[in-house]
């Protein structure tokens, strides 16, 4: 698969020395935003990925870091709010910002070169890892990051404990063939749930969990496929009787597709799991249901939101993070998996 190089720059663009700006208005930070968890753990999680690094990521790293930790708090939840004079807002909570900074945590603590950003990160993911969500998705989120813990250090007790509480909570005990998904509407960043499944079911040695997990998955990427393209849930989700294809289309959704068939491909030797992979990969590119690329090839942004009549231009970080990080899974797919849970 021909795919750009993933490029930081814009995300230099929108970083001062506090963290990155959450909004812009087209290349431009609006800084009157402020920042947000959420952003710098998926910051943390892409550049922890990024091969090769260099000073710029190596900074940008080091900041999502420190933002990382700053935000969490003595229990373990973690505040999502920072205004632009660097003031944290909100109390600590265990919402996505939760599991978004385990995600980001685990990866830094098994990815990253630096022993001490290994250490840091580890020391946080294993406080963050004694608290727990009453919501699907965060708990989600927190085991990729577990899961990328026990690749590192297999018997990792805290990790193990956050995977197998993640295990019980997060598919549907008694699943509706007419309607497979564990909640009753597709809402956002949807394949989380089952890449979580797969990575739970791969870790835990349960090949029934990791299977339910590719079925799932399976679903949602033929939901989510219009002839031969994504065609993702709209920003207002989509529920059993809505059809395809719906507006305003978020490249996060995209980008947890990616994720989620880079995972599938790593258990499973089905070609439809790098299928989606280049469907993804595409989306950005133009292969669309507006016929329109989705990033910006000089400043190396992604755009904000596909509409009927083609992109929202504004490239704030979490659009741009989406790009980044489909396109790094797109240059580390696999040639064959690791491991096969149909055995």
């Amino acid at each position: 698969m021909t795919s750009p190089e993933p490029s930081f720059e814009h995300i230099v663009r929108l970083t001062d020395r506090h963290g990155t700006f959450e909004h812009a208005d087209h290349i431009a930070p609006r800084r009157e935003h402020g920042y947000c968890t959420d952003d710098m753990a998926r910051l943390l999680v892409v550049t922890s990925r990024s091969p090769s690094g260099g000073d710029d990521v190596d900074a940008l790293r080091a900041l999502a870091l420190r933002f990382v930790i700053g935000a969490q708090g003595r229990s373990g939840g973690c505040r999502n709010r920072m205004s632009r004079d660097g003031r944290w807002h909100g109390p600590s909570v265990t919402d996505d910002c939760w599991g978004r900074s385990l995600w980001g945590l685990g990866t830094a603590a098994a990815r990253a070169r630096s022993l001490s950003t290994r250490e840091r990160s580890m020391a946080a993911f294993e406080r963050g890892a004694e608290a727990r969500s009453p919501w699907r998705r965060a708990t989600a989120f927190a085991a990729l990051g577990a899961a990328e813990v026990l690749t590192a250090v297999p018997d990792h007790g805290p990790a193990l404990a956050l995977m197998s509480d993640a295990a019980d909570s997060i598919g549907r005990r008694d699943p509706d063939p007419t309607w497979p998904w564990p909640e009753p509407r597709l809402t956002y960043a949807n394949a989380v749930l089952p890449e979580a499944m797969i990575a739970a079911g791969t870790a835990l040695a349960r090949p029934a969990l990791a299977r339910d997990g590719l079925k799932l998955l399976g679903w949602l990427l033929d939901r989510e496929t219009r002839g031969d393209h994504l065609s993702v849930t709209p920003v207002g989700g989509a529920g059993p009787g809505d059809r395809a294809p719906s507006f305003d289309q978020q490249p996060i959704e995209v980008a947890a597709m990616a994720d989620a068939c880079r995972r599938a491909a790593l258990v499973d030797d089905s070609r439809r799991w790098s299928e989606g992979l280049s469907r993804a990969v595409r989306w950005f590119l133009g292969d669309n249901d507006a016929g329109a690329p989705m990033w910006d090839p000089r400043s190396g942004g992604g755009y904000d939101g596909l509409r009927r009549d083609g992109p929202n231009l504004n490239q704030g970080t979490e659009s741009t993070l989406a790009l980044i990080s489909t396109l790094q899974h797109a240059r580390s797919l696999p040639t064959r998996p690791l491991s096969d849970v149909r055995s």
